[in-house]
C-alpha cells in the first residue's frame, strides 16, 4: 500500500514538471515555437476546436510562425483567435496562410518574461510540496512501525529532492533562453 502512495505522489509531481514545461513552451522568446499557437481554441461551424485540430502550423523561419487551415473558410476565424488571444503576436493573413512576424524581445519584456517563468517554477515547486504533504499524511494513516515510516518518509523526500532539482534545471535553462538575445 506505501508503495501506491509513493506513485501517486510521483505522478502527481510528475504532473507539476509537465505543467512547467508546457507553460515554458508558451513562452514568447523571440525565437517561433508551435506551442505559442496551437491550443488556441478557434470557434468553426458553430463549435470550437483546438487551433492543432484545424490546421498545420509549421516554423519557416526563427522568428515566424505559418499556419495553413486545412479549410480556407477558417482562416478569418483562426485570425481572429489570434488576435484575441492577447499574446501579443500580430497575424498577416494572405488569404491562404496565416503568417505571424515575433518582433524581437526588448530588455524590459525579458526581464518581465524571467520573473513569469520564475512564478510558473515556484508554482511547480509547491505542487510537489503538496503532494508530499498528502502523501505523508496518508504515510502516517498506514499501519506501520515508527522506523517503517521513517523509512517511506526518507525515499518521498527523495523523490521531492529529484523534481525540485528538475525544476530548478528547467527554470535556469528557461531564464538563460529567455536573457539569450
Amino acid at each position: 500500500m506505501s508503495d501506491q502512495i509513493l506513485n501517486e505522489a510521483k505522478q502527481k509531481m510528475e504532473n507539476a514538471l509537465s505543467y512547467l514545461h508546457e507553460e515554458y513552451g508558451k513562452f514568447q522568446t523571440g525565437r517561433a515555437n508551435a506551442a505559442l499557437v496551437e491550443s488556441l481554441v478557434v470557434e468553426c461551424f458553430g463549435s470550437t476546436m483546438p487551433l492543432k485540430g484545424m490546421a498545420s502550423i509549421s516554423i519557416p523561419e526563427s522568428n515566424q510562425i505559418a499556419i495553413q487551415p486545412w479549410n480556407r473558410d477558417h482562416l478569418a476565424n483562426i485570425e481572429k483567435a489570434i488576435s484575441e488571444a492577447d499574446l501579443g503576436l500580430n497575424p498577416s493573413n494572405d488569404g491562404s496562410m496565416i503568417r505571424i512576424i515575433l518582433p524581437p524581445l526588448t530588455e524590459e519584456r525579458r526581464k518581465e518574461m524571467v520573473k513569469l517563468s520564475h512564478k510558473y517554477a515556484e508554482e511547480s515547486r509547491v505542487s510537489v510540496r503538496n503532494a508530499r504533504h498528502e502523501a505523508q499524511h496518508k504515510l502516517k494513516q498506514e499501519d506501520m512501525s515508527e522506523d517503517e515510516l521513517k523509512g517511506w518518509e526518507k525515499k518521498l523526500q527523495n523523490l521531492v529532492d529529484q523534481y525540485n532539482k528538475n525544476i530548478e534545471e528547467d527554470s535556469k535553462a528557461k531564464e538563460k533562453d529567455i536573457l539569450t538575445v
